[in-house]
């Protein structure tokens, strides 16, 4: 039932993620739902191909596309409570990859992978919608720049598979592993955490 709960809430926070980048962009109504469907589905969509799991999860269903077009709809609606865009933008971003770290950790483990493989199926899952969502919107995604991203669903998929081992049970792991990929991006941004750049002397 949990994990049910959490796919819709990851869904519905990309939506928002992406239609207040739409918004941010001064798109018309088309644009800011093709942006918010893009990085809802994005990474779920890159994660069915690789695995051949065709065809992808969202032509099977059209919940998927209600629930984006009601998160589009009520971003719109309510845009002016949301008059701080860069915030909002990235606590419903950050909601939304720790939720869809775990989605695509599940479908790995749905088909007997590794967990090494089931980590980094889950990370693709919670970026590569945020990586199309930048692409389209002409910025550089943020999982390419100095911003600890990636590395907190790396993170909390460890957590994931190390709470497994300790037989804990599965709605405390859905809850642990979110809340820990949340945080470590929370602390992160709040804490200036980052890698070193690449730079030509």
């Amino acid at each position: 039932m949990i994990f049910s709960i959490l796919d819709i809430l990851g869904l519905i926070a990309f939506a928002i993620s992406g239609a207040l980048a739409g918004i941010e962009k001064k798109l018309d109504f088309f644009g800011v739902f093709v942006i918010a469907m893009v990085t809802s589905i994005g990474g779920g969509t890159l994660r069915d191909l690789l695995i051949g799991n065709t065809p992808v999860f969202w032509l099977l269903n059209l919940q998927t596309f209600y629930i984006v077009t009601a998160a589009t709809i009520l971003s719109i609606i309510f845009r002016q409570y949301l008059s701080f865009l860069r915030t909002s933008l990235f606590l419903f971003d950050t909601i939304g990859i720790g939720i869809f770290t775990i989605i695509g950790i599940e479908k790995g483990l749905s088909i007997n992978f590794s967990p090494i493989v089931c980590i980094l199926l889950g990370t693709v899952t919670a970026c590569f919608g945020g990586v199309a969502r930048d692409i389209l919107c002409n910025e550089i995604p943020v999982i390419f720049r100095k911003e600890i991203y990636a590395t907190a669903c790396l993170m909390g998929g460890f957590m994931f598979f190390g709470l497994k081992l300790l037989h804990v049970n599965d709605d405390v792991i859905y809850v642990g592993t979110a809340g820990t990929i949340i945080l470590i991006r929370i602390l992160a941004v709040r804490y200036n955490w980052s890698f070193p750049k690449i730079e030509i002397k």
